[in-house]
C-alpha cells in the first residue's frame, strides 16, 4: 500500500472547502505518505506551511475546472502559484479550442503555463477525456507533449465523467514512456487504482486516498 500511496495526489478541490478540511488532508498526507496535496490556488501558501517538515509536494490547479480562461491569465495564475509554494501544477486545456481544431491555441496555452511555472515545476495537463473523442484525446496528449508538459491527466473530476482504463491506456500509448500519466476522477478504491496503474498511470488523483490505501470502498461523487 505504501507504494500506491506514494503516487497519489491527495485532493481537495470543492468550492466549499474550509481551512480545517485542508489541514485534515495535510495530516492524512503525512500519515500515509502521499505524493502531494492538491488544492486550489487560494490554499497553496497554507498547505506549503503545513507540509514544510515533510517531503510531500504541493500541487495546485490552473484554469480550473473549465480551462476556458486566456493563456495570459493561466500563465499569471501559474506564476503566482509557484511563488506561493506550489511544486506541481495541474492545468486544464482549452477544450473548446481543441474541439474547434485550433491546435495552435491549445499548444500555446500549455506552453504559456510551462514557461511561467519554471524549470523545476511539474506541469500536468488535464485534457478532460469525458468530453473528447478518442482522436481528440490523442491530439490533446500529443500537444501536451510537444508543449513541454510533464504529465497528461484524464479529468478534473468536475465534468461528466472521470478516469477509465481505456483512456489511460490510450494516453500512455500516445505519449510513450517518457511522460507521466495521471488518472483522476472516480478512483475510489484499491482495485480501481491498481487497474489504472496497470493501464499505464504513474500518478493517481483522488479525494478517497485514505480509503484506497486502507482497502475500503467509497460511494461518492467527484474525485
Amino acid at each position: 500500500m505504501k507504494q500506491i500511496a506514494s503516487i497519489i495526489d491527495h485532493t481537495i478541490l470543492k468550492p466549499d472547502t474550509k481551512k480545517e478540511d485542508v489541514k485534515k488532508i495535510c495530516e492524512e498526507a503525512k500519515k500515509y505518505g502521499f505524493a502531494s496535496v492538491c488544492v486550489n490556488p487560494y490554499y497553496v501558501k497554507y498547505v506549503k506551511e503545513l507540509l514544510k517538515d515533510s517531503n510531500i509536494k504541493v500541487t495546485s490547479v490552473i484554469g480550473f475546472p473549465l480551462g476556458s480562461t486566456l493563456k495570459e491569465v493561466k500563465a499569471f495564475e501559474a506564476k503566482k502559484a509557484v511563488e506561493n509554494g506550489a511544486d506541481e501544477l495541474d492545468m486544464v486545456i482549452n477544450i473548446g479550442a481543441l474541439k474547434d481544431k485550433d491546435y495552435d491555441t491549445v499548444k500555446e496555452d500549455i506552453e504559456a503555463v510551462v514557461e511561467a511555472s519554471g524549470e523545476d515545476t511539474i506541469v500536468k495537463v488535464i485534457i478532460e477525456t469525458c468530453l473528447l473523442t478518442d482522436d481528440e484525446k490523442i491530439i490533446a496528449s500529443k500537444l501536451a507533449k510537444e508543449a513541454g508538459a510533464d504529465f497528461v491527466k484524464t479529468s478534473t473530476g468536475f465534468s461528466t465523467g472521470g478516469a477509465t482504463v481505456e483512456d489511460v491506456e490510450l494516453m500512455r500509448n500516445t505519449v510513450g514512456e517518457e511522460m507521466g500519466v495521471k488518472a483522476s476522477g472516480g478512483v475510489r478504491d484499491i482495485e480501481k487504482a491498481k487497474k489504472m496503474i496497470k493501464a499505464g498511470a504513474t500518478r493517481i488523483g483522488a479525494s478517497s486516498s485514505v480509503a484506497i490505501v486502507e482497502g475500503q470502498k467509497v460511494d461518492s461523487n467527484g474525485y
